[in-house]
């Protein structure tokens, strides 16, 4: 009797130790993300970003615009943007090749209280940052606190599962998303910052409701949020809270699986959410 006592309470002691270094892990994450669906961006949601960074101490922001096709444009533009709301420590760093990504610049990255990725093409800056130093620099930076911000393509690359905007089905991009087929939404790595959610962007404005529909029933692990213009959601551990004037769209395909018929997908139970600014929901971070 003594024996089975002592091995019930060396297991709850293992239960225990594990749960703790699991929520050490989480917990070692302490930066935040704010990602924004693109469109214009306010001063009063470019305030709140600064204030979540911490920006009126001795902070300074690192801004990446290689997604943009005119990266030194986006740069100039987002540092007059963030100059109008008093914040002056902001450095434009266009690392077009890894031999720009130098010890210093990946120090500065490294260490910045905001990393701001510009709009664009998020196919561009992943082939540009992926499989450099600078994408460990940008997630030791979101470990030590960070905040990482991005709009339209800096949003949709915050993911592990990045949504790329093409479709194999259909590849002459029109904008429109007119049908929920399988095996047409095309899916590359991201940043993986967020590694259960895929982020779609300009969500209500451009009607890309079909392409996360498609997202998260080819990929049910996924959490879908679609980020309308001007509005952004700040990630905070495993929860994110709605800034800006427009709605966010969270979908969860609550019973993870699909099927598949003459190439159109189908799911039951698809829980779907819409957000107003100030209101929260709950995200699975890691």
């Amino acid at each position: 009797m003594k024996k089975i006592v002592f091995v019930l309470i060396s297991l709850i002691i293992t239960v225990a130790c594990n749960f703790t270094k699991e929520n050490e892990n989480l917990d070692s994450k302490k930066g935040k993300l704010f990602i924004i669906g693109g469109g214009k961006k306010s001063p009063e949601l470019l305030r709140k970003m600064a204030r979540v960074a911490e920006l009126d101490s001795s902070g300074y922001t690192i801004v990446l615009p290689m997604s943009s096709s005119i990266p030194d444009t986006s740069g100039y533009w987002i540092k007059q943007d963030l100059k109008k709301i008093n914040v002056s420590n902001v450095h434009v760093f266009n690392l077009q090749s890894k031999a720009k990504m130098t010890k210093m610049k990946l120090d500065s990255v490294k260490n910045a209280s905001l990393i701001y990725i510009t709009g664009g093409n998020q196919n561009t800056f992943m082939k540009i940052a992926g499989n450099t130093p600078l994408v460990p620099a940008i997630r030791e930076a979101y470990e030590k606190g960070a905040v990482i911000a991005g709009t339209s393509a800096g949003a949709a690359l915050m993911s592990k599962k990045m949504i790329t905007g093409n479709e194999f089905k259909h590849p002459e991009y029109t904008g429109d998303f007119k049908t929920i087929e399988a095996n047409n939404i095309e899916i590359k790595n991201g940043l993986g910052l967020l590694r259960n959610a895929i982020i779609d962007q300009h969500f209500i404005q451009r009607m890309r409701m079909n392409r996360l529909l498609s997202a998260c029933l080819e990929n049910p692990d996924q959490t879908g949020i679609g980020i309308d213009e001007s509005t952004a959601i700040l990630v905070e551990g495993n929860n994110a809270t709605v800034y800006g004037e427009g709605q966010v769209i969270v979908i969860r395909n609550t019973q993870m699986k699909s099927r598949v018929k003459n190439g159109l997908l189908g799911g039951n139970n698809l829980n779907l959410s819409v957000y107003l600014p100030g209101e929260n929901f709950k995200i699975k971070r890691n």
